[in-house]
């Protein structure tokens, strides 16, 4: 079978982008949309992409000549989607751990005008061991201080060789925590305060919101070979992705964001905003909010893959009440586009090509309902002087899934029906529920844990009554009852 290359028809580019990591999220999203931009006029550079850990391979990039193939699959506006498209925008790659010089030559490339990373959660750190004279410094900031100290060298620090930095790890605040650690890398190091000005005045380090589920290569068994063979020629670094994506840039200057990277003017579904806030708002309640409050009830009821909920005539109207009744309403952004993004939501919940495992979702949940559903509560209580029955519900649920756990084997396990579930969580959640069992007074003593919520809950008006009425359901009717009747009410 021919290789992807032989398809993909590229131009020489001058280098614009500088991307550290070279993951399947920055080719399916990032990578995608400049392409994109390329072909519709608005954008003409290409990706140089940075490998920023020492582990791992760039070989099938090179085997590749850096091309290779998105596969875009799911449903958009009600149509089953299942297309592709070869990506043209990486134009080479770097390891600076390899060859340390074809790396640091990119801080000389006189049109860069954008820095792109992705070096998970735990890659926006300062760890004062870094080392400067390090090729390269071990941390991300660090290496991307020290990269744009020789750029402001090499340049003689014109303004006009500043950049625009997007990071896109999921952590709040990306771009102002990735600022303030080349700020502590810069004084750590002793770097010239002319350094510094330049900093403040010609980088502009932009927060960023993301939203792609992206499940790279394919996993299947026989599932890559099918592709290929409907594709016509082989792609290891295929990438596979759902339809939708939003990239949300916060930006005190957004001309000069979109002179890096003008993804409006090509059409793509980025939004530069002053005030990211109501986006971020928007997907943490909705998209995660609905999981984590559909999810404990679903699983104990016998369901598995958020696809067979979105079709169930039971678990579907639970999740529409919970997200159109007692979540959407309270987002702060106009009331069709928070519709639209729900109705999305939803379209993205039912992709017949991802199967998404409950129990995966039900993660850490104590934490991710504190901060995906306990605002929408607060929100619908303060506004209706009543609970939400859905979200109420979806507490007493939350403990039930818990409640169920004991101690053992060096884990925590719960029972459903005849089989069991491991629950995996904070040592502090497994300790609580291993001690406390799971009476009326537990769920109490639960709701009032201001270690979990940040705040005792027992205080919202109305919540305690609530959440014990709705555990008195699920003990006495089963969880599919409950949440037939809060759908009801």
């Amino acid at each position: 079978m021919k290789n992807v290359k032989e398809f993909a028809e590229r131009r020489e580019r001058p280098i614009k982008v500088v991307q550290f990591g070279e993951g399947n999220f920055l080719r399916a999203f990032a990578d995608y949309m400049l392409d994109i931009a390329a072909e519709r006029g608005v954008f003409d550079g290409g990706v140089a992409v940075v490998k920023p850990i020492p582990y791992g391979s760039l070989d099938a990039f090179s085997a590749q000549d850096c091309v290779y193939t998105v596969v875009l699959r799911g449903t958009e506006n009600g149509k089953t989607v299942n297309r592709s498209r070869i990506v043209t925008s990486v134009c080479r790659t770097e390891c600076p751990y390899d060859d340390y010089a074809g790396y640091a030559a990119l801080a000389r490339e006189k049109d860069l005008s954008l820095i792109v990373s992705n070096t998970t959660e735990a890659g926006i750190v300062f760890d004062p061991s870094d080392s400067f004279s390090a090729e390269p410094p071990a941390t991300y900031p660090g290496k991307l201080t020290k990269f744009l100290f020789d750029r402001w060298t090499f340049f003689g620090g014109a303004p006009e060789a500043g950049v625009v930095i997007f990071p896109v790890e999921l952590i709040e605040n990306n771009g102002g925590k990735l600022r303030e650690c080349v700020g502590k890398f810069a004084d750590l190091w002793d770097l010239p305060g002319d350094f510094r000005k330049w900093l403040d005045r010609d980088c502009l380090f932009c927060s960023t919101l993301v939203d792609r589920i992206v499940t790279g290569y394919p996993k299947r068994e026989g599932e890559p070979e099918a592709i290929m063979e409907e594709l016509g020629y082989e792609d290891r670094l295929l990438d596979v992705c759902e339809p939708f994506a939003l990239w949300v840039i916060e930006t005190t200057d957004t001309e000069r964001a979109k002179a890096a990277a003008d993804f409006e003017a090509a059409g793509l579904p980025v939004v530069y905003t002053d005030n990211m806030k109501p986006y971020r708002d928007r997907k943490v309640r909705i998209l995660n909010g609905a999981h984590t409050s559909f999810v404990p009830a679903a699983f104990l009821s016998g369901r598995d893959i958020v696809r067979e909920c979105m079709r169930d005539g039971v678990v579907r109207p639970f999740i529409d009440a919970a997200i159109y009744r007692e979540i959407a309403p309270f987002v702060a952004l106009p009331a069709d586009e928070v519709r639209r993004f729900a109705d999305s939501v939803c379209e993205r919940f039912d992709n017949p090509f991802i199967d998404h495992a409950l129990i995966s979702i039900a993660l850490n949940s104590v934490s991710k309902w504190r901060a995906r559903v306990l605002p929408s509560l607060k929100d619908y209580v303060l506004s209706r002087g009543t609970t939400p029955p859905c979200l109420s519900m979806s507490f007493a649920a939350l403990f039930e899934f818990y409640a169920r756990g004991e101690k053992r084997d060096g884990g925590f396990f719960g029972k459903r029906g005849k089989g069991e579930y491991e629950i995996r969580d904070d040592a502090a959640v497994i300790d609580f529920f291993a001690a406390v069992g799971d009476g009326g007074d537990s769920l109490v003593r639960f709701a009032g844990n201001e270690t979990f919520w940040g705040e005792d809950l027992t205080l919202i008006p109305g919540f305690t009554d609530a959440v014990l009425f709705w555990h008195g359901v699920i003990r006495g009717e089963g969880t599919e009852a409950a949440m037939k009747r809060a759908a009801e009410m």
